[in-house]
């Protein structure tokens, strides 16, 4: 007989259209397997934008868990109603099960997709601490983008229509962001230090895997204050194609894109130039990161 879970009370979240519309299935088979392991656990499967987080923010007092099955747009929604309760009295441990497009936390940490083995993830209690920015007053704990790549994230949410994502919606987004880009000079200053330099694009990240493919920064810490800053130098339509082509390859950074770590980081333009937090258009510059003192206990393998 399986040993109890080491938790009081659990609440299951679920964006019921992840994984190509398997997200229901799981999050009722997980609730499953914890309420007969003799934990009290709650299903909810979402219907809108914002509910995870309504509920995230809701939850009864009791509750020592919560389980994410779907994307990371739907993890940031938990992580954003959990922001009082990620650490101290009353803290909650996150568990995910990735059902998403890209997944980016389930490539850096090994997170695993089956029942039983999330199952065995919960039971073991293992956690690690990640830092989250805000991003223009929007919690973000993998990446925020400024340049040609919010391009492509505008045009895949313009064209999306309620339909699941895979990762071949990106070839044609990727395309079209392409002939609409126009060069528009970005400013950064880094924790104060204003840079000499202008950029095409600018990625404040706490990932190792970006897009949960390439691989960017493997010697980054998730729980280090600070967040790796991604500086591609300005630049015209080849430019922009050759640092594409050197993000596909896992050729970042190199020639002309630096990676600094920071704090604090602002982005300013002449003209309005897009931005993203974690895969989802948010609007236009200018742009305040700042990595905040809040740490969220997501466990692991």
């Amino acid at each position: 007989m399986p040993s109890p879970l080491p938790y009081k009370q659990a609440q299951v979240i679920s964006n019921p259209v992840s994984g190509q519309g398997n997200g229901e299935g799981v999050a009722r088979d997980l609730t499953a397997s914890l309420k007969a392991r003799g934990l009290p656990t709650e299903l909810c499967l979402t219907k809108r934008a914002g509910e995870a987080q309504e509920i995230a923010q809701g939850l009864d007092e009791g509750v020592d868990l919560v389980v994410c099955v779907g994307g990371d747009g739907t993890l940031r929604e938990i992580f954003t109603g959990l922001r009082e309760r990620a650490s101290g009295p009353g803290s909650v441990r996150v568990g995910v099960v990735p059902m998403g497009t890209g997944n980016a936390l389930c490539a850096d940490l090994g997170l695993p997709r089956d029942v039983d083995h999330v199952l065995e993830v919960l039971q073991a209690g293992k956690f690690v601490e990640t830092d989250v920015a805000n991003v223009n007053g929007e919690l973000c704990f993998l990446i925020a983008g400024i340049g040609p790549d919010a391009l492509v994230v505008q045009d895949i949410d313009d064209h999306r229509h309620g339909r699941p994502l895979s990762k071949f919606s990106y070839l044609p987004a990727g395309l079209r962001a392409f002939w609409k880009y126009r060069r528009k000079p970005l400013t950064v200053e880094l924790d104060g230090e204003p840079l000499p330099d202008a950029y095409a694009q600018v990625m404040a990240s706490n990932l190792i895997h970006y897009g949960g493919l390439v691989k960017f920064s493997p010697d980054r810490r998730l729980d280090d204050g600070l967040f790796e800053v991604f500086l591609f130098r300005d630049g015209g339509h080849l430019t922009v194609l050759i640092y594409a082509l050197r993000v596909l390859l896992g050729l970042v950074p190199g020639g002309k894109i630096e990676m600094r770590r920071a704090r604090r980081i602002r982005v300013t333009s002449e003209e309005p130039v897009p931005y993203y937090v974690d895969g989802d258009p948010m609007g236009q510059t200018p742009v305040e990161i700042e990595v905040t003192s809040v740490r969220f206990q997501l466990l692991v393998p």
